[in-house]
């Protein structure tokens, strides 16, 4: 019970202690998810529809922004929390499990020696860059660990498959998820205008946006603007997306051995069951037993998941709160956006993948 005098202290599921102006964490059955859930579709109807009259415009990032908006405008009514929170983590999870089936052993072969070269040692030093920049900046591992994920393999999907194993709160999720959005879009506007001065021909570019962008929507977005680059991009960017698991998992081992479950209570999960069900996908898909028709089926749902996933991660995103913690992020969100993009730049100049 709490005095007239005292603000409630919520936990989040990891159990750490959250400041007195984050939103708690709905429990089950106290509310109907419907009324949430609701709003999500509609907020996701809006980011599709917005994408469809400026096609530049990713869903993804319009979701975020209309869940942000939501939450700092005060129009994310606690009678919503339940179904905006299924919708961030459940429909996440799926998304995650989904993007599965888009990927196949076909594309390493597709890749090559030289592109598979390029997109390991890209993921490589950018996760681990990221990591080291994020203790010079002082940002907090659970957070400096999403984010490096993040931006080395596939934006919030990523974030989602590295999120338990990081045992952070929601305000890094949503500060990670924050970053690669904002870096995701601007790479839309900007990487375009970059080639010319770059010198990089369509393939070339092709494979450095697939190479450095972060999701999989914003490197279709971005390889799209100039004309024979999107095949390349979809197949570097979908090698780079089969790293997620082997990322995950190598990282979930490395944490059990520096924090034994003694001194913490928990150990990280070696391999978080959606992930799992994400390598299960990955192997239903290389049999090429399924269908066209339900492959692009699988794909636009996982879009639809990926962008209502958003939505309720966007009300995650209180700007309060990244005024105070999220001003050092932001640093190392652009500075590992620009090693990502600088990393991937001179492997395909190298290497000529």
């Amino acid at each position: 019970m709490t005095t007239a005098h005292e603000a409630p202290v919520h936990r989040h599921r990891t159990g750490s202690r959250c400041r007195p102006s984050c939103p708690p964490i709905p429990e089950p059955g106290h509310r109907s998810p419907v009324p949430g859930l609701l709003a999500v579709a509609t907020a996701t109807g809006v980011a599709f529809g917005v994408h469809a009259l400026v096609p530049a415009v990713n869903p993804s990032t319009v979701a975020v922004v209309i869940g942000a908006i939501a939450v700092n405008i005060g129009l994310h009514h606690p009678s919503l929390h339940v179904g905006t929170h299924v919708a961030s983590h459940r429909f996440l999870r799926l998304a995650v499990v989904l993007l599965g089936l888009q990927l196949g052993l076909q594309q390493l072969l597709d890749l090559g020696p030289r592109g598979a070269l390029v997109v390991v040692t890209t993921v490589t030093v950018t996760f681990t860059g990221t990591r080291l920049l994020g203790r010079l900046l002082g940002v907090p591992p659970a957070r400096s660990l999403l984010v490096a994920t993040g931006f080395s393999i596939c934006g919030a999907s990523a974030v989602a498959a590295m999120e338990e194993v990081a045992g952070g709160d929601e305000d890094d999720t949503a500060v990670a998820i924050a970053l690669v959005t904002l870096c995701g879009s601007l790479a839309i506007v900007l990487l375009p205008l970059l080639r010319e001065p770059l010198g990089l021909d369509p393939a070339a570019f092709g494979s450095w946006v697939g190479a450095s962008v972060h999701d999989v929507g914003q490197t279709v977005a971005t390889a799209d603007r100039v004309p024979g680059a999107l095949t390349t991009a979809v197949v570097v960017k979908l090698s780079r997306v089969v790293l997620l698991a082997p990322l995950v998992a190598g990282t979930a081992v490395a944490l059990r051995r520096r924090t034994p479950a003694a001194a913490t209570g928990r150990r990280p999960p070696l391999l978080p069951l959606f992930v799992a069900g994400f390598l299960a996908a990955i192997a239903v898909a290389s049999t090429g037993l399924l269908p066209d028709p339900v492959l692009h089926g699988a794909k636009v749902l996982q879009e639809v998941l990926l962008a209502a996933a958003l939505v309720g991660l966007g009300t995650g995103i209180h700007l309060p709160v990244l005024r105070r913690t999220g001003g050092r992020a932001l640093v190392l969100g652009l500075m590992s956006w620009v090693l990502v993009a600088g990393v991937a730049y001179a492997g395909v100049q190298l290497t000529g993948a």
